[in-house]
Formats: structure tokens, C-alpha cells, sequence
């Protein structure tokens, strides 16, 4: 079952420069692509329940914990340079 498709249409929408050997190549891929999609949609899916993936997958759901924090003032004397509850580095770019 052939299907019809303008190559070098949708080249154009994508802007690309294709050349007419190029397009040829396209042109055939693209059948046979579209050729075996049509050939799925033909498939006896009646009954079948819609998926999104093809396994069975659940959420693996944990309780939050709340772990205690590094103590900020500790971190902070750790730091090289600081101004006040922040860290100061080096600029990496020239713009003020």
C-alpha cells in the first residue's frame, strides 16, 4: 500500500537543503516507514487495554525522612571567602 508524501515539502518545513538524490533516499525511507505503520494500525487490537509502557511498572514510594542538616555557620567557616550567609567565588565571566 503506497503512500504518498511530498519529500521535498516537509524538507522545505525543516529547512533543509536536500539534494534530488538525496530526496529519493528520503522518499523510500519514508514509504517503508509509513507502509509499516500502516500495516500495525491493521492489527486486531480489539480488547486490548491501552499501555503506556510495555511492562508492568508501579512506584516504589518510600516514607519522607527528615535527616538533620549541616549546621550552617560550620559550613560557612569552611569557606574560603563568604559575605555573610553566602559563599563567594571567583567571577568566571567579564561581565560586571
Amino acid at each position: 500500500m503506497p503512500v504518498d508524501i511530498d519529500i521535498a515539502k516537509v524538507a522545505r518545513l525543516a529547512r533543509l537543503a536536500l539534494n534530488d538524490e538525496e530526496l529519493a533516499g528520503y522518499r523510500q525511507q519514508c514509504e517503508v516507514i509509513l507502509e509499516h505503520a500502516a500495516l500495525v494500525q491493521t492489527l486486531p487490537t480489539e480488547g486490548v487495554t491501552p499501555t503506556s509502557h510495555p511492562l508492568p511498572r508501579t512506584n516504589a514510594f518510600r516514607e519522607d525522612v527528615i535527616t538533620e542538616c549541616l549546621d550552617r555557620e560550620e559550613v560557612l567557616a569552611q569557606a574560603p571567602e563568604r559575605d555573610g550567609d553566602y559563599f563567594l567565588v571567583p567571577r568566571i565571566l567579564d561581565e560586571p
